[in-house]
């Protein structure tokens, strides 16, 4: 087995096709071909099924595929450490961030990390938090932004802000300054699907306020739960951060629930033990200092951060003045 080898067999699964996958890599198409029958051969399974659409991973190719995956991915890092310049910090770096803070956290922090560690590789993946998690005990991403979670045997948590969830309206209702789940409940609403982190804690809420709702539409996108809404199909629940540029800009209307009024706690886990390359460091306090600043800055809405300092990676954070929020019964 060779790098070769591993690349062609990701490649393949990537493209779908042989012939797609030799074309990525600028060879000729047997050579890929011979590159995955090598590999089928000296595992003494069948990695890929052939068929008119293209190649579709075995259960046995899709266990293989995720270890070379992981395993070329390490290897661009060390070659990135490794030729590094002395003194400027460099590698590849892959976090996970929750869906609803994308918006409002992935260009500030591309940007910061971009003007202080140029030599940085910055991978941005986005998932919900269940997700996240797998992926970062997977060893997939280095770091992700998580929420509701304390350290595990696996995970160290360093705590960043809590904020409350908001009701989100087609942009033409008017709202109070505060809403409650028996108003929203008065609506149709199209919320997470059961078994999504902020559905348990939409639930809970639903059940402190003995009201019940009526779900015209469960779905696993944010993206979705945003365009149903501004079409005038239903309201929703979501956090702050996810909705704040939609409403600032008219495509939504929506406020702070209260009655009882429900949080989350997002925390930046990363895994534990190991050797922690200079870069994940740089980067995950890049993190702390970022989102922090966003809500100092008000950029983040009725966020509070919690911590007045706070360590990652041994290196400490500067505190920041929290914010004047209401209180919160956080759940977790």
């Amino acid at each position: 087995m060779d790098l070769k080898q591993l690349t062609a067999l990701v490649t393949v699964s990537d493209a779908g096709s042989v012939t797609k996958a030799a074309r990525l890599l600028h060879v000729v198409q047997p050579a890929v071909s011979r590159y995955i029958r090598s590999l089928e051969e000296e595992f003494g399974v069948r990695l890929f099924e052939r068929t008119r659409l293209g190649m579709t991973l075995t259960p046995e190719g899709e266990v293989l595929v995720e270890r070379a995956r992981r395993a070329l991915v390490e290897l661009e890092r060390a070659r990135a450490e490794i030729r590094s310049d002395r003194g400027q910090v460099q590698g590849v770096v892959t976090i996970g961030l929750l869906e609803s803070t994308v918006d409002i956290l992935a260009g500030p922090l591309l940007e910061s990390v971009g003007r202080q560690y140029p030599g940085i590789d910055l991978r941005l993946l986005s998932a919900f938090s269940g997700h996240l998690q797998q992926w970062l005990d997977d060893g997939a991403v280095d770091m992700s932004l998580l929420y509701n979670l304390a350290s595990t045997p696996s995970i160290s948590v360093t705590p960043l802000l809590r904020e409350p969830l908001w009701a989100v309206t087609p942009p033409d209702v008017a709202l109070d300054e505060a809403v409650t789940w028996s108003q929203v409940t008065q609506q149709p609403l199209v919320l997470p699907v059961i078994g999504h982190g902020l559905r348990f804690l939409i639930d809970q809420a639903l059940a402190t306020a003995s009201v019940d709702a009526m779900v015209a539409c469960q779905t696993n996108s944010t993206l979705v739960q945003k365009r149903l809404v501004a079409s005038g199909e239903a309201w929703s629940v979501l956090p702050a951060a996810g909705v704040v540029a939609d409403i600032a800009s008219g495509r939504l209307g929506g406020g702070p629930l209260t009655a009882p009024e429900i949080s989350r706690t997002i925390v930046l886990g990363l895994q534990r033990g190991g050797r922690r390359p200079p870069a994940a460091e740089a980067v995950a306090t890049e993190i702390v200092r970022v989102t922090r600043r966003l809500v100092e800055d008000g950029a983040w809405p009725t966020a509070r951060v919690l911590g007045l300092t706070g360590m990652v990676s041994g290196r400490r954070v500067r505190p920041v003045k929290r914010l004047r929020t209401g209180t919160s019964a956080e759940t977790s």
